[in-house]
């Protein structure tokens, strides 16, 4: 699905700031948070993953319930995440403790049969639950958890809607991340040409509004300013992990939605996950590869990620405030701004932020340091189920014909009918070419898109 909604009439969404509780105060830990989806979860493996730089594993018990637990081991820290799943358990690879669905240790190899297990041989455990095919931590006690908070999208729930989901982990701070996708302006520009990216023709002035601003996010509205009467588009920010946006079309009841989810994985280190969903023309998500779709998403993503990489790497390297380092145009970067200044009004729990004209935890401990860009296999394709099956495929495709080649080589130089010959020779440049075409397919889930 394209990111982007410059075709349709957008209206509002209400229902997902309404079913959050007012609250005086954001604390981070009492929050939801997503993982991954529920069809990117490896089946036969632990899944690590962090928050704010705590090391999580993710697991399903032998019912198939979600299990997430602290990575770590209290015997010596190793990382669970490391270890393996036995009859519902994870165990640690290190010296094979094994743990339940509470994180208590079931099993110690090393101890006397007739010796009990110490009481403090635990694990902590967080409350995990799946909505809409998503899977979402709760980052405080488990019994503060409020399941009513989760922001999912109504529209799914509804007959006639198909989305598409894609996942990538990124090189910087979730708030850069939001920053990017809260910004309508730049599109035309940084994505330029990109199918379902923009055209540098459309890039204009814009009216934006913020229509609140509260402790549950920012609401905001935009439009371009060359054309009377455009139809308004409306971005929301739902505290803490979701920048969204809708489209409808009352005519025709057609109904367009992007969400994008985000997880901060630790400091320079966040996952997105976008959820593109609409009831209109859903032949093309039904009938499309997963994987396909995802080589043109990774593309226009990767056309932002050095520019964000490179920009907070830079803020940090001057160590001031964004105040004081850009140069905000109303035409342009209001909802931006008003991202930032919530930082500042509620960002005071978060272990890092980077607001307006505050800032925590932020400085970079290598001054001048170039980011390290993460190649798209271990930013995507890893972690990602249909693109790791269509990888593996291509390249096992490859293997294959490549051995095809020289076998029929080899038949062809030891033939004496020339019949048999000449069928070698043409089965086996034929396989050549394949093994070509998969290598070059292969490359696309391997290495990230770069404009020169």
């Amino acid at each position: 699905m394209s990111l982007q909604t410059e075709t349709l009439q957008a209206t509002p969404p209400t229902s997902t700031f309404e079913k959050l509780e007012e609250k005086q105060e954001f604390n981070w830990r009492q929050c939801w948070y997503p993982v991954t989806f529920v069809k990117d979860l490896p089946a036969d493996r632990p899944h690590g993953f962090s928050l704010y730089d705590e090391p999580l594993v993710l697991f399903k018990d032998k019912d198939g319930q979600l299990i997430c637990l602290a990575d770590r081991c209290p015997h010596r820290t190793a990382k669970l995440s490391e270890g393996q799943i036995i009859d519902g358990k994870i165990e640690c690879l290190y010296h094979g403790w094994q743990f339940g669905s509470d994180g208590e240790c079931l099993h110690i190899p090393q101890l006397p049969t007739d010796a009990k297990i110490p009481v403090n041989a635990c694990v902590p455990s967080f409350k995990v639950v799946e909505r809409q095919g998503m899977i979402w931590v709760w980052a405080g006690e488990k019994e503060t958890a409020v399941d009513e908070i989760i922001p999912i999208l109504p529209d799914l729930d509804k007959s006639g809607f198909v989305c598409a989901d894609f996942i990538l982990d990124l090189p910087y701070d979730q708030t850069y991340l939001v920053e990017n996708v809260i910004d309508p302006a730049h599109v035309a520009i940084s994505h330029n040409g990109t199918r379902g990216g923009g055209n540098r023709k459309n890039a204009q002035p814009l009216e934006m509004e913020v229509l609140e601003n509260s402790v549950q996010g920012v609401k905001g509205r935009w439009r371009g300013a060359n054309k009377s009467n455009e139809a308004w588009k409306y971005i929301d920010f739902v505290a803490p992990s979701l920048v969204l946006n809708t489209a409808y079309i009352e005519k025709k009841d057609w109904t367009f939605g992007l969400a994008l989810y985000s997880i901060p994985l630790g400091k320079g280190r966040c996952r997105l996950l976008a959820r593109g969903y609409r009831n209109f023309m859903t032949w093309g998500v039904k009938l499309r590869p997963r994987w396909l779709d995802h080589l043109n998403t990774n593309k226009i993503l990767e056309q932002d990620l050095p520019l964000i990489a490179g920009q907070q790497a830079e803020i940090e390297r001057l160590g001031r405030s964004l105040k004081e380092l850009y140069l905000p145009l109303k035409t342009s970067d209001t909802l931006v701004i008003e991202f930032r200044k919530w930082l500042d009004k509620f960002g005071s729990s978060l272990p890092f932020y980077q607001g307006y004209s505050t800032f925590k935890n932020v400085e970079n401990d290598e001054l001048n340091s170039k980011p390290i860009l993460l190649d798209r296999f271990s930013r995507h394709t890893l972690i990602c189920s249909s693109c790791n099956r269509a990888y593996q495929v291509t390249n096992r495709i490859k293997q294959s014909c490549v051995g095809v080649a020289i076998a029929l080589f080899a038949i062809a130089i030891l033939a004496d009918d020339s019949r048999i010959k000449i069928a070698a020779i043409s089965v086996s440049i034929a396989a050549i070419v394949i093994s070509v075409m998969a290598h070059t397919l292969k490359t696309h889930f391997e290495h990230s898109y770069t404009r020169h």
